[in-house]
């Protein structure tokens, strides 16, 4: 299969693009963002694009994929709801639209999260949003759209957040964690059965559209 990944320099994003490199299936990656990801491997190659809301000209180059593992989000942590908006719901239909249009039938794999408020009425401003742009997405004509919710996510192989609060989380309860998901498997992933679990969402083998951490594990068969 032939894979575009946006957020490739995020914490989950760099796990995604761990697994699909080492995956046989995998024939190829696109990384597309707005910096390099500062990774060389034959299966992968590069866009780098300033403005991701905006991906005219590149129809060629997004042309003939098989999935896109959209990993591009930012924690919600003192931004008004208009800001959060633009780079959650705007910036993400804005490239499933595109991908709609250059690679009909792309199976489109979103990373939401845990508590996403599907009815978009609730009181947690980011839970709106999130549940507004799954809604969105699963209605949207020319994509196999399907709903990441993880909690908590284990980095592992070395992969840190870019977010300084997460690195302080994850640096005071890492010692933790494993003993934490042997408690409570179904309540934490790591970047690695996030990545499986999106390859194998690819391959056509989940029926769920809506993936929470439970689903997530399971498909990730580690």
């Amino acid at each position: 299969m032939k894979v575009i990944l946006f957020g490739a320099t995020g914490m989950v994003g760099r796990g995604v693009l761990r697994e699909c490199l080492r995956d046989a299936a995998v024939e190829s990656v696109l990384v597309v963002g707005r910096t390099t990801v500062g990774v060389t491997h034959p299966k992968l190659s590069e866009v780098v694009r300033s403005d991701l809301t905006d991906l005219g000209g590149l129809e060629k180059e997004l042309s003939g994929y098989d999935a896109c593992f959209f990993c591009l989000g930012v924690s919600s942590a003192g931004m008004k709801e208009a800001a959060y908006r633009k780079v959650t719901y705007d910036l993400t239909l804005a490239v499933a639209g595109s991908l709609a249009a250059s690679s009909p039938g792309l199976t489109f794999c979103y990373v939401s999260g845990q508590g996403t408020d599907s009815s978009a009425r609730g009181r947690l401003m980011w839970a709106r949003v999130k549940g507004e742009t799954e809604n969105a997405l699963l209605a949207l004509d020319g994509v196999d759209a399907y709903m990441f919710r993880p909690g908590l996510i284990q980095p592992l192989h070395g992969i840190t957040s870019k977010t300084r609060a997460y690195r302080v989380i994850y640096a005071t309860t890492g010692r933790l964690l494993p003993l934490l998901r042997k408690l409570a498997p179904n309540r934490i992933t790591t970047t690695e059965q996030v990545g499986l679990a999106m390859i194998a969402v690819a391959r056509g083998e989940s029926e769920d559209r809506v993936l929470e951490t439970e689903g997530i594990n399971r498909l990730a068969g580690v």
